[in-house]
């Protein structure tokens, strides 16, 4: 039997090792996460999508990752006090982890493999080459907050580009209908 995303090995922000075998059954939102990024506002909408949906299987999970432009220079620590301090975030934290190239979390390996092209995309490519950066090219991750959309069976159902935000009718549609499904 091959691994699926509930048996991928992580590692929460605090140290401690886990898998994502707890949220089996619920919907997962699952986002690459930075402190020091034009898109790092984004964690208060995220909060709030957690707050409004968690009562219904709704985990918001965030994954930090340096990979673009050094935007998360923080040790695991600093990002849990910033993210706190600053956006009130509750839902789960991970620690650092890279999603793109070589070095990319097999988780992310995964969910790019599964979802390789994103709703929403084209703007952000187009201001990132406006700005003189090389986008990453499809099926990798092509910035900071990129979302990925997990039913409760653990399908990845869609994948949202960075600026796609949280209150995105788009997202949110997704969301409960995501919600809605069985498991």
């Amino acid at each position: 039997m091959s691994q699926t995303l509930y048996d991928i090995p992580l590692r929460r922000i605090d140290g401690s090792a886990e898998t994502l075998a707890a949220s089996r059954g619920k919907v997962l939102l699952i986002v690459n996460v930075a402190s020091k990024c034009g898109l790092t506002p984004q964690y208060e909408g995220l909060e709030q999508l957690y707050r409004r949906y968690r009562d219904a299987g709704l985990d918001v999970l965030g994954f930090p990752a340096n990979d673009f432009a050094g935007q998360e220079p923080g040790s695991d620590e600093e990002i849990a006090q910033f993210c706190s301090t600053s956006f009130d975030v509750s839902f789960p934290l991970y620690a650092k982890t890279s999603v793109v190239g070589a070095e990319a979390h097999p988780l992310y390996r995964q969910l790019t493999a599964e979802r390789p092209d994103a709703i929403g995309e084209g703007p952000m490519r187009q201001r990132l080459a406006d700005y003189g950066i090389a986008p990453n090219p499809l099926p990798q991750v092509l910035w900071n907050f990129e979302k990925f959309l997990v039913g409760r069976d653990g399908r990845v159902l869609a994948r949202f580009a960075p600026d796609v935000t949280a209150d995105d009718p788009r997202l949110t549609d997704a969301i409960e209908s995501a919600l809605a499904a069985p498991g």
